[in-house]
């Protein structure tokens, strides 16, 4: 069950997939601080620490059901016309579909944090409930809501990493325990950290958009489509690896360069 993690590939997958967790995760935590911000002092730390557990709850049980999900591997719908052929399963018309969600959650996302700052903010701000049952339900819906691109998310970093599916289940489930464990231990730092960079927060968006369209042409690959007389293959992991360690490294020197041009500023300052 855990000879996964004797493979580089999972450790890299595992460490990729809770960085991407913790930074979908950062909203989840600033809606549930929200949502619990008319409670008493006493409830809201109780409040806050039930909704991320309800959290990490439901990310897993919707794992377990999309992963079930996608062993449906018969096609049950064949194209064959003069410019597509293929066999459509719902294994790929799961990838499919949770690719263009990611695709379209991302770009959505990007848009309201650089254009419309505070939008879900405000719509959980408006609905926000003094009362601790109503808090712990409205709490319980924001999760079932930013649960889907966090489990596409997961499907997507560890899609073929193992033939046996049991193995990737194993993965995604420690990296959104994990994740879950960080934002429980290290809610306020992590939380105050992404807001003062919000380029970070941007980056790991833009990431989505890279899994997003690796979800839709893996749907290609596995239903063996045929587009105008081009087969589509799967892209290699590598790549995406390649892209995310890429832009962190391009922002960690990005964010070093900032602070240590800040600390001559603070010497003339004083």
């Amino acid at each position: 069950m855990f000879e996964i993690f004797t493979s580089p590939d999972a450790w890299m997958a595992l460490l990729t997939l809770t960085f991407l967790e913790i930074i979908l995760g950062i909203d989840n935590i600033i809606f549930i601080s929200i949502a619990a911000g008319k409670l008493e002092q006493k409830d809201r730390k109780k409040a806050t620490n039930l909704g991320l557990v309800l959290a990490m709850g439901m990310r897993i049980v919707l794992l377990f059901g999309i992963t079930w999900l996608t062993k449906l591997k018969k096609p049950f719908l064949v194209l064959d016309e003069a410019w597509i052929k293929g066999g459509i399963s719902w294994q790929a018309l799961i990838l499919f579909l949770g690719g263009l969600f990611l695709l379209y959650k991302s770009t959505k996302e990007i848009h309201e944090k650089v254009e419309d700052k505070g939008h879900d903010e405000r719509e959980v701000t408006k609905a926000r409930s003094s009362s601790l049952t109503n808090a712990i339900i409205q709490i319980t819906v924001i999760n079932i809501v930013f649960s889907f691109d966090s489990i596409l998310t997961a499907i997507g970093m560890t899609n073929g990493i193992s033939p046996n599916p049991t193995d990737a289940l194993v993965l995604m489930v420690t990296a959104v325990v994990i994740s879950v464990l960080i934002m429980m231990l290290f809610a306020n730092p992590v939380g105050e950290f992404v807001n003062r960079h919000p380029s970070i927060q941007i980056l790991g968006l833009s990431f989505l958009i890279l899994i997003g369209f690796m979800l839709i042409t893996e749907a290609a690959h596995l239903s063996h489509l045929i587009v105008f007389d081009n087969e589509i293959g799967a892209i290699p992991k590598g790549y995406l690896y390649f892209a995310i360690a890429f832009s962190l490294m391009v922002e960690f020197f990005d964010l070093r360069m900032k602070k240590n041009k800040s600390k001559p500023e603070e010497v003339l300052e004083k």
